[in-house]
């Protein structure tokens, strides 16, 4: 099997599996104790410890399941008024769309898409559309600091400095950037940030957080209400009903594996694996990279050769013929009256997993 597609749901190394079976273990020996008892400190501990990774403070930093249940606490506790306008691009995350759609019908707010233009020169183009979007009447501005379509990276602080002057807010969707991105929340200047800990950081599945700076953070509650409502950030946070925490509790772990293997290194490989693969493609293809290949990280997105019909259907098509005939697991993307293959390095894939790719798609 080839697995180019570590960027969807990641993958768990099995030391950390193992600390997280530990930990439901010890939650199944005396259930009550555990809840009661030794579960607030378990979770301020891992605060703690992500924090320190984010540079940030535990009070600064909530957990909860994923990126999507973040956006949607954050936009669901904002004070919105009808007319207010929300800025997001026009490839954002499909579950961020979904919401943003669902909150203008209620409140009847007003959705600007900042056209991302791909294939692009630089990464100014991408500020230059969130910026080019904003008016008088913007009160939040969602920036992605990964597109999960593109692969690119976002000029992230370009734009929070862009909005602070004109009291727009900021809520970065970081989905794949924890691991991946060395960040600094605090020095970030962003109202909220959200980034998934069970993709390129290897945490069991069901583990992201979310940051608030301190003016951010007053208004802001769970998408659950219940327990500990009113008690504020990040503590209402902690308890949402009874759930499985053993994941949150491994996310320590998955920071022990990488430190092990070492942060810097592990984000130097990855990168220099995608670009290696990503020229390989190229070549093979005869497809230009569609930006720089220091907008993207361990994923990049390319065209398939060709001129295939650019559906959805047909992506799903390719997606399964990749599977089923060649074991290749790796999406395939309509957009830009284009198919687009998304592929993903990580330290268990090796070149010829690209080959066989380049190979499937267009044999020699």
């Amino acid at each position: 099997m080839h697995f180019l597609n570590h960027g969807s749901f990641g993958a768990t190394p099995k030391y950390v599996l193992t600390a997280q079976d530990a930990w439901r273990a010890r939650l199944e020996r005396q259930p009550v104790r555990f809840m009661s008892s030794e579960l607030p400190d378990a979770l301020r501990a891992t605060r703690e410890r992500l924090a320190a990774f984010l540079a940030t403070s535990a009070e600064r930093l909530a957990l909860v399941e994923n990126a999507t249940d973040a956006v949607n606490a954050v936009l669901r506790s904002f004070a919105w008024r009808s007319g207010d306008e929300i800025v997001l691009a026009d490839h954002a995350y499909l579950a961020v769309r979904h919401t943003v759609s669902f909150l203008a019908q209620r409140h009847g707010l007003v959705v600007k898409l900042a056209q991302i233009p791909f294939p692009l020169s630089g990464g100014q183009a991408i500020t230059d559309a969130y910026c080019e979007a904003i008016t008088a009447r913007t009160r939040l501005v969602i920036v992605d600091h990964i597109f999960s379509t593109l692969a690119l990276q976002t000029p992230v602080a370009d734009i929070v400095a862009f909005c602070q002057p004109l009291g727009v807010r900021v809520l970065v969707d970081g989905a794949h950037a924890p691991g991946l991105l060395p960040l600094q929340l605090d020095a970030l200047g962003a109202d909220w940030y959200t980034g998934n800990c069970h993709k390129w950081l290897l945490a069991p599945k069901g583990c992201a957080f979310l940051y608030a700076s301190p003016t951010a953070a007053a208004s802001l509650h769970p998408t659950v209400i219940s327990n500990f409502h009113e008690q504020g950030f990040p503590r209402e946070f902690d308890w949402q009903g009874t759930r499985d925490y053993s994941g949150w509790l491994a996310i320590p772990a998955a920071l022990d594996f990488l430190g092990a293997f070492g942060i810097e290194r592990y984000r130097s490989v990855l990168c220099q694996q995608a670009s290696a693969a990503a020229r390989l493609l190229s070549e093979h293809w005869q497809t230009a990279l569609p930006a720089p290949m220091e907008l993207f990280s361990a994923m990049v997105t390319l065209a398939l050769p060709g001129d295939p019909e650019a559906s959805d259907e047909m992506a799903r098509r390719w997606h399964d013929r990749l599977w089923q005939q060649h074991r290749i697991e790796v999406p395939v993307l309509a957009f830009k009256q284009r198919l687009w293959v998304r592929i993903s390095a990580q330290i268990y894939n090796e070149l010829p997993d690209y080959e066989a790719l380049a190979r499937a798609v267009r044999p020699d």
